[in-house]
């Protein structure tokens, strides 16, 4: 019912920016918390930062003062801007959101498919 679709990946040196963009779609009655994951290789899938429907962030400590993220609730969309990025930042970004179709109930989670962010050194 809810679909996220990001962009924004790619190949980047190190020190480099990237921007990360989410859209949700579907049939949305509110969205929650947005956030964005990562999982690199052989590693399990982290919290990178989240953001509330208020404005209020939550970061990893690994990207504290290098990552910042956004949203835009009306064009239903959640960005990552991404500096000073290192080789370990290299991993498959996935935006997630919390989301309501209807009024009643409470939020369903879902994922984007995710996009290939890769900083060499």
């Amino acid at each position: 019912q809810v679909q996220l679709a990001e962009s924004g990946g790619g190949l980047v040196q190190a020190g480099g920016s990237l921007r990360l963009s989410c859209a949700a779609s579907g049939i949305i009655f509110s969205i929650n918390v947005m956030g964005w994951y990562r999982q690199a290789p052989g590693k399990q899938r982290e919290l990178v930062a989240a953001i509330t429907s208020g404005g209020s962030t939550n970061y990893a400590d690994s990207v504290k003062g290098r990552f910042t993220i956004s949203r835009d609730n009306a064009k239903k969309m959640v960005y990552l801007q991404m500096n000073s990025l290192k080789p370990e930042d290299t991993a498959v970004y996935y935006c997630n959101a919390a989301a309501k179709s209807t009024y009643f109930g409470h939020p369903d989670d879902y994922w984007g498919q995710g996009t290939q962010v890769t900083v060499s050194s």
